[in-house]
């Protein structure tokens, strides 16, 4: 398997999982102290990753929850902010200039501040009231990001007697990070095969429904655009009938990822309409996984990270195939904007 480092892998995503009691002790004391809502935020593909925890908080929570990107909280504030408030900020680096900015401004409204970040000695790090650092590199932090985040969703409902699975998920997550690995080895001969077929696309349409969503959003915007600036068009499923289904058409791609929860009807239709009228659909489907000793229920909550563990095997692939290694950018961090 090309460019991949088992070790390194396990070791970065059992950090992950390890966290989970540290998470809930931060949590648990937040909301002792009188903590009303809960702000994630963050900046570019690092916000994006948060937004399945944010989400499963907004439709299964009575707390406050809101999801914002921390630029456009600095740009144009947010009336919940201030020191009732805990702010998730998510950032690989610790460096984020945006992501800093939120952390300051969070400090002249009196917020708590919890970072996710992969090194300690950083602005945010050093800033935050509230630090987890799990190291991990590009092609390996998402699943590190879901996993935390997820771990601090079920975390808050766990404390306000919302949820009742909260431990045994955490027990049933102990073999993650080795099952994620073998998500890799299953997807491996079909990514290769899909990289060769897709190199001189000239743009996809990607969508999913539900907590995949933030994938298909992050795939298209931070790996195909930003790493190999390949033109896509992110879509959620539920509202790919609602003007994009007009861009369907042969020889257009269409990439969609499908999981486990209450939204994958949606990912159906979207499935059912496109196989009709495009010859380049393509389906990742965590469903075909499989995931030995995971519920059904923590498998619709892990999807996204089932997803991101097997994309990464086609990011290798059609960076190789396009002698475009996944690091080189034109703009990003190299000129000024």
């Amino acid at each position: 398997m090309i460019a991949f480092d088992r070790n390194r892998y396990l070791k970065i995503q059992t950090g992950a999982v390890a966290l989970a009691e540290r998470i809930h002790e931060i949590v648990g004391k937040s909301l002792e102290s009188g903590t009303r809502n809960m702000v994630f935020s963050g900046s570019g593909g690092a916000a994006i990753l948060m937004e399945p925890a944010a989400r499963l908080l907004q439709r299964q929570s009575a707390f406050p929850v809101f999801f914002e990107t921390a630029a456009e909280i600095v740009a144009g504030g947010n009336c919940h902010l201030g020191e009732h408030s805990l702010v998730v900020i998510p950032s690989l680096s610790g460096t984020t200039r945006e992501s800093v900015a939120l952390l300051e401004m969070c400090k002249a409204k009196a917020a708590k501040v919890l970072v996710l970040t992969g090194h300690a000695d950083t602005p945010l790090a050093r800033g935050a009231d509230h630090v987890l650092v799990n190291f991990a590199e590009d092609d390996t932090s998402c699943e590190s990001f879901y996993l935390q985040s997820l771990l601090i969703a079920l975390s808050v409902m766990t404390h306000r007697g919302e949820y009742a699975r909260r431990a045994s998920d955490v027990a049933e997550m102990q073999a993650l990070p080795a099952l994620l690995a073998a998500v890799k080895d299953q997807f491996d001969a079909r990514a290769a095969a899909y990289a060769a077929q897709i190199e001189t696309e000239p743009y996809h349409l990607m969508t999913a429904a539900g907590n995949c969503w933030a994938e298909a959003w992050y795939f298209g915007m931070c790996i195909l655009e930003e790493m190999q600036w390949i033109r896509t068009r992110p879509v959620n499923a539920a509202d790919f009938f609602h003007g994009p289904l007009e861009l369907v058409e042969k020889g257009v791609s269409v990439m969609l990822f499908k999981g486990e929860d209450a939204f994958r009807p949606l990912a159906d239709r979207v499935e059912r309409f496109a196989m009709l009228y495009t010859d380049k659909l393509f389906v990742l489907d965590t469903a075909g996984f499989d995931l030995p000793g995971i519920s059904p229920e923590l498998r619709a909550l892990i999807a996204p990270a089932v997803l991101s563990s097997a994309l990464e095997r086609l990011s290798q692939y059609l960076a190789l195939r396009r002698g475009h290694p996944l690091t080189v950018r034109r703009y990003y961090k190299r000129v000024s904007y």
